[in-house]
């Protein structure tokens, strides 16, 4: 295995030390080197890999040893691949420790791998007089025996009978007679039964005849499709892709520790969930730790639970109950399971919580292995995420489908080819029944599924049926708010990041919830893998006091193709989310074609280039709550109907141009009375105006990546009143900004301040005692920042201050003890501190700092006199991440 995982990592390093040298200057000539040492490291290792021998301990421990350094060396690759030119630091750090694990690797080999070498020759050569000599006792046997070849087809009973050995309807018959456990048709030079009838699978599979060592890697990549077949397709072997995971999880489940019997797979649908599953069934480790005890029941979504339990407990313990599930006495379950020893239980397709629940079987030496779309997070501990494709694996298995072989013909344009397979994100069973769908037909009919797949469309009626339709029974069961919230999800770019912030906020805007539920749908989707979260969100937003400013999430492409194909079902007068599914250049001629008849969509979302006044055309909404703006330009006119917009609580303006937008057309905001949330994104902020128009319902206001001293530089206007009911501000990436105006001292409301990641800030106004009403401050990631205005200690109600990654904050202000309700205190990173105030005793109500280690020591006397208080020493972290856009 450490072998096997090894290749695998040195494959995957290569890839990303050419990211690094294509991309990073100043790592370029560690990376070089270091691919150079792997390049001629990773033939040695794949021959070992697969020559299917099984290393003495002491060759497994060095493979070992180099699997972990590689790990390391791929860890410190995608670091310096995701580092930005400008970040000197972070680039010359991360070169120095390539270097030293690139001589490592050359010690490495100059030590060991002449002694492999020499080992693997001799195994060689006795594996090679061993294999002679069974093939001439073979041959004696045959010609002394002509009975020999009629009796090896004996059929053989492994244990007790496997749970899918039974069709589905005997299964359901407590009282039906019991069958052979195998169809017994075919055996394997051995003289062993293969393995047909153990899954419920119409077609045979065949099983590795060697007994005692892992299957080779030679499957074709092809073959990944293995349960998720169409009709009329035979059965196929499994390729390379699922390996790794197999691997993974072949270890989950040959652990003896009986403290996390339930191992899970979990992955989209689609995504080969029950093709890994089966593949491990078959694999002659497990099969041989279990005693082939493997029973695999598939649930479906409406399975009769008590039949299966007691279908169930029939298989692990060989004897016939008659009577109810629940009668067995629990003493006899567990004598039963212990005498009968290790069982494998495959729960595949599980769909609901309470369901699991039932099928648990805590007994001793019994593992479960549960097979969904959906994470159970209460229950399986142990997870295994299944991976998509990458992009070979994904071509040959989509040419397998269109054109069956493993690569694109000759008389095909490849580069179609390869924008269509792109349009399956590596999804297995979307590369399968799009390539079927496409086979034989003409280069315009490509063309055309390709224009389709990028709005969301099926492409014709099998695409329809066999891939929309399957992932739409993903969200069938979700409940009503629940599945209006994924469907939001179709609003936003494809392959672009959610923000965390604006998704949250636009769920409370539209569906009336807190933000505690928002979050908690949030966290639902993500265990239903219908979202992915990134940067760790689920724990770092998990905090009470947590922002989600440098938080998103993502969504497979497919999945959004799901969301957009539900909601485009209505015309698009009377859809619920008007949505441009990409970008375009002008509004869909739909759209203009219907332009006389108001719209009734709650959401839209426009996704353009560069737009003009002439560009737009008027329109009528109503209804709409939510306004999606996505482009990418410099100069940007804003849609004169949004005069039309009267119920609009949010407005989302994200620019993914390479520099800052200039607004036209700002006088449409007059009429936005009930405005409550703004978002603005990479947009040059322009100056305001004394008349500027007084949104009174606006409580949520967040520049990200803006120009802004444009706007704020000797601004006389009165935000108090402009802004009457702002009660969030947050400012981050904002790098032109070098001091904040008094005026925002004026807000009276404003409740949570954030300013982030604005490196030239040097100074906050000295009237920031004025904000009475303010209960979060965060101030952090802004080196420029040396002190801490005297008047913030006149916020008697501030509850949170976050100042980390302030590197040249030197002091805190000596009054800080008047911050009586002041809970928690986040100051990691905060190198100039060298002392607190004496005031810090005083802060009652503190129960929570995070810092360096430096300054833990600090607050060691002030926890005496604070019996609550706790202090976390914070991981170091010497990077300049904080810099990263």
């Amino acid at each position: 295995m450490d072998s096997s995982f090894a290749g695998e990592v040195a494959t995957e390093l290569i890839k990303e030390l050419m990211k690094v040298i294509r991309g990073t200057y100043l790592c370029r000539p560690a990376a070089e080197q270091l691919k150079r040492s792997v390049d001629s490291l990773l033939p040695i290792v794949q021959e070992i890999r697969h020559s299917g021998v099984e290393l003495p301990q002491h060759r497994q421990s060095q493979l070992s040893e180099l699997a972990d350094r590689l790990r390391f060396a791929l860890d410190l690759a995608r670091k310096a691949a995701a580092s930005p030119r400008w970040n000197v630091y972070r680039s010359v750090q991360l070169a120095r420790k390539m270097e030293g694990i690139e001589n490592w690797i050359s010690r490495w080999i100059e030590r060991h791998m002449p002694v492999h070498v020499l080992a693997d020759v001799h195994h060689i050569r006795v594996d090679c007089a061993a294999r002679l000599d069974r093939i001439e006792r073979a041959l004696d046997m045959a010609a002394s025996s002509p009975v020999a070849a009629t009796a090896s087809k004996v059929p053989v009973a492994f244990g007790s009978a496997p749970f899918s050995g039974f069709p589905m309807s005997d299964m359901m018959d407590p009282m039906a007679p019991v069958k052979t456990p195998f169809a017994m048709g075919n055996t394997l030079s051995s003289g062993f039964p293969t393995m047909e009838g153990f899954f419920p699978s119409p077609a045979p599979t065949k099983v590795p005849v060697a007994m005692g060592k892992p299957p080779s890697s030679g499957y074709p990549v092809a073959n990944i499709m293995d349960g998720l077949m169409m009709a009329g397709e035979g059965v196929k072997p499994v390729g390379v892709g699922i390996r790794i995971g197999k691997e993974k999880v072949k270890e989950m489940l040959m652990e003896g520790s009986d403290r996390s019997p339930v191992v899970g797979i979990f992955g989209i649908g689609g995504s080969g969930k029950t093709t890994l599953a089966r593949e491990i069934c078959k694999d002659p480790e497990i099969r041989s730790y279990f005693k082939d005890r493997i029973y695999f029941t598939t649930l479906s979504q409406s399975p009769n639970l008590e039949s299966l339990k007691l279908k169930l407990w029939e298989q692990i313990s060989g004897n016939m109950v008659l009577g109810a599930y629940n009668q067995i006495p629990k003493w006899q379950m567990e004598l039963g399971q212990i005498e009968k020893g290790f069982s494998l239980i495959v729960l595949d397709d599980v769909w609901s919580l309470s369901e699991l629940e039932e099928l648990i079987f805590s007994l001793r030496g019994c593992k479960i292995l549960v097979v969904s779309r959906f994470n159970f997070p209460s229950i399986v501990k142990n997870t295994y995420e299944i991976e998509l494709l990458g992009e070979e694996d994904a071509l040959s298995l989509f040419c397998h489908a269109a054109f069956e072989q493993k690569s694109v013909p000759f008389s095909v344009d490849k580069k179609l080819v390869k924008q269509v397979v792109d349009k399956c994100k590596g999804l297995p069973l979307a590369l399968k029944v799009i390539g079927a769908s496409l086979r034989d037909q003409p280069p315009k009919f490509w063309l055309r599924a390709k224009n389709k797949l990028t709005r969301g469309e099926a492409i014709c009626e099998s695409h329809e049926n066999k891939l929309i339709e399957r992932m739409a029974s993903s969200i069938e069961f979700l409940s009503a708010k629940v599945r209006e919230c994924f469907l939001d999800l179709g609003s936003f770019p494809e392959d672009k990041r959610i923000p965390l912030d604006v998704l949250i906020n636009m769920w409370m805007e539209l569906h009336d919830l807190d933000e505690e539920d928002a979050f908690a749908i949030l966290v639902e989707l993500s265990n239903k893998n219908l979202l992915t979260l990134c940067k760790d969100a689920q724990n770092r937003a998990g905090d009470i006091y947590s922002s989600y400013t440098e938080l998103s999430v993502t969504q497979h492409d497919l999945l959004r193709d799901l969301a957009l194909y539900v909601n485009n079902q209505e015309p698009s007068n009377t859809r619920r989310r008007l949505i441009m599914a990409r970008r375009e250049n002008e509004l869909p001629k739909e759209w203009e074609r219907n332009k006389d008849h108001q719209f009734e969509a709650q959401i839209v979302s426009i996704n353009t280039g560069e737009m003009k006044e002439t560009d737009w055309f008027q329109m009528h909404f109503p209804k709409a709550e939510v306004l999606i703006l996505s482009f990418c330009a410099d100069v940007y006119f804003l849609p004169p109907f949004l005069s039309t917009m009267p119920k609009l609580r949010a407005l989302i303006l994200i620019n993914y141009g390479t520099s800052c937008t200039s607004l036209q057309n700002c006088s449409v905001f007059k009429p936005l009375s009930n405005l409550r949330s703004l978002w603005l994104e990479k947009i040059s902020v322009p100056p305001l105006p004394k008349s500027t128009v007084r949104l009174n319902n606006l409580r949520k206001v967040s520049l990200v990546l803006c120009e802004l001293n444009d706007s704020l530089r000797g601004s006389k206007v009165d935000l108090s009143s402009t802004l009457p009911r702002l009660s969030h501000l947050t400012i981050d990436h904002c790098i032109d900004v070098t001091e904040l105006p008094s005026c925002i001292c004026d807000i009276n409301s404003l409740e949570c301040l954030s300013i982030s990641n604005c490196h030239d800030l040097s100074e906050l106004p000295c009237e920031f005692g004025k904000l009475s009403s303010l209960k979060i401050l965060r101030v952090y990631a802004c080196p420029s920042l040396k002190s801490l205005p005297l008047s913030i200690c006149r916020m008697k109600g501030l509850k949170y201050l976050d100042i980390s990654q302030s590197f040249n904050l030197r002091e805190l202000p000596e009054e800080l003890g008047y911050m009586t309700s002041l809970e928690k205190i986040d100051m990691r990173e905060c190198s100039q501190l060298k002392t607190l105030p004496r005031s810090s005793s005083f802060l009652k109500s503190l129960g929570h700092v995070i810092c360096d280690e430096d300054i833990a020591l600090l607050w060691k006397e002030a926890e005496r006199d604070i019996p609550d208080l706790r202090v976390q020493v914070a991981e170091e972290s010497f990077n300049l991440d904080w810099l990263l856009e």
